[in-house]
């Protein structure tokens, strides 16, 4: 179903750049204060091929002035073309919030754009316009893909993994540590029948968006453009792919964590309210002296909750109220937003678009939020299963938004793809 191909990736000169200082996080999730610290902790970050400066400089900019820059680099030769296509291997060790050591595999090649109509790419988010205009002026002004979508495939027996193993013990696999600790192996992988086997592996999956529906759905806009201009330029043209990293839903280093929610409107239910608005759910109480103990309490009492609709409740009081259900084939976030956030506080689609709750990460600091003043009610979630997320796009449904949270991001800066020159 899947038709991924191996390319020449466009990489850091590694003998002129020191390739951890250059990476940096994907362009949605960098503050404006990290994108002045980013663009100043190396004059060739990739911050500097996916951002302006300034962020009030968005809104009018052709993004001429990346365009240069990355033609800069490559006469400059910080960045070189690889000689012949590989698929890229790739290993990042990181440390989880919970500070456990994980490993995540998975590969760079170039992916067929499809229409998800067709059900071979499949997305689990709904997007917003404003930031794939701002990705399609990059992609017109550019021709490059310079940040990878990071998609998922099934692979319950692990039968891809081991396909890569020979490719870490090569003489020119690439080994940085970037910022935030995490430690990134990329090989080269070239040897025809390896190829031929994850080209074969990955015919019969389907695909699902983890992260980077806007620079999907971008790339799909600028394939019709260029389908329009060029319509004798053939199924096999550099416009009908996109620079994507592929990695196993079901392995052990691809953690899926939860988004809570922290409800910023309103004021905490009472007692009677609670049972009153959840007729039907079983409720228990815990104590909790302060923020710092919410983890435990959610590992102990929540997570094992996890077949069925489960939440904890925190308004600040020292009392954790555990809420939960049957879960009726239905997923727990969608449960949540219709019977909670909407039945319990009133709040429907239109007041959370505009801001009647925020989506915290990480549970600790959300209870220190809550207890200095922000919001009324902190709802902490258990995370989805990739079983939950097939499941959910295999029918063709769209979550909630922040539903998902896949951890470790991937990093922009271990390969480059131009759209200008052929891959073979």
């Amino acid at each position: 179903m899947s038709d991924v191909r191996p390319f020449r990736a466009l990489r850091y000169d590694l003998d002129r750049v020191d390739l951890g200082r250059v990476l940096v996080p994907p362009y949605d999730v960098i503050s404006a204060a990290d994108r002045e610290r980013l663009y100043a902790v190396d004059p060739h970050s990739a911050v500097r091929l996916e951002l302006t400066r300034s962020v009030a400089d968005e809104a009018t900019t052709d993004y001429s002035e990346i365009r240069e820059t990355l033609e800069a680099w490559q006469r400059e030769q910080f960045l070189m073309r690889d000689p012949e296509p590989a698929f890229y291997a790739s290993r990042q060790a990181f440390t989880a919030p919970d500070g456990q050591r994980h490993l995540r595999e998975g590969f760079f090649g170039l992916l067929r754009l499809e229409d998800y109509e067709r059900r071979i790419v499949r997305p689990h988010e709904q997007t917003l316009q404003g930031p794939k205009a701002d990705r399609l002026k990059l992609l017109r002004a550019t021709g490059a893909n310079l940040s990878s979508v990071f998609l998922l495939y099934e692979d319950r027996e692990d039968r891809l993994g081991p396909v890569f193993e020979p490719d870490f013990d090569a003489d020119d696999v690439v080994t940085a540590r970037d910022e935030t600790g995490a430690v990134h192996s990329l090989a080269r992988v070239t040897d025809p029948d390896r190829v031929s086997g994850v080209r074969r592996f990955m015919e019969d999956r389907s695909l699902v968006i983890a992260d980077g529906h806007h620079r999907y759905e971008t790339a799909l806009s600028y394939r019709n453009e260029c389908r329009e201009a060029s319509p004798e330029a053939g199924p096999d043209a550099p416009f009908e792919f996109l620079l994507a990293y592929c990695a196993n839903a079901f392995a052990p280093g691809t953690l899926l964590l939860p988004i809570h929610r922290l409800i910023l409107r309103g004021r905490p239910p009472s007692e009677e309210e609670w049972r009153a608005r959840l007729p039907g759910w079983e409720v228990s109480t815990i104590s909790v002296a302060a923020a710092e103990d919410i983890p435990k309490v959610l590992a102990e009492d929540v997570a094992p909750l996890s077949d069925r609709i489960a939440f904890a409740a925190d308004d600040a009081s020292g009392t954790l109220r555990i809420f939960s259900r049957a879960a009726d084939d239905e997923l727990s976030v969608r449960v949540i937003h219709r019977e909670v956030i909407e039945g319990v506080f009133g709040l429907d689609e239109d007041a959370v678009e505009n801001g009647a709750i925020s989506f915290p990460k990480d549970a600790v600091q959300t209870a220190r939020d809550l207890r200095a003043g922000e919001g009324c009610v902190a709802l902490y979630l258990n995370a989805l299963s990739p079983e939950d997320v097939f499941r959910a796009t295999e029918a063709g449904e769209v979550m909630p938004q922040k539903s998902t949270f896949f951890y470790p991001k991937l990093p922009t800066g271990l390969v480059f793809r131009l759209l200008s020159e052929n891959d073979g």
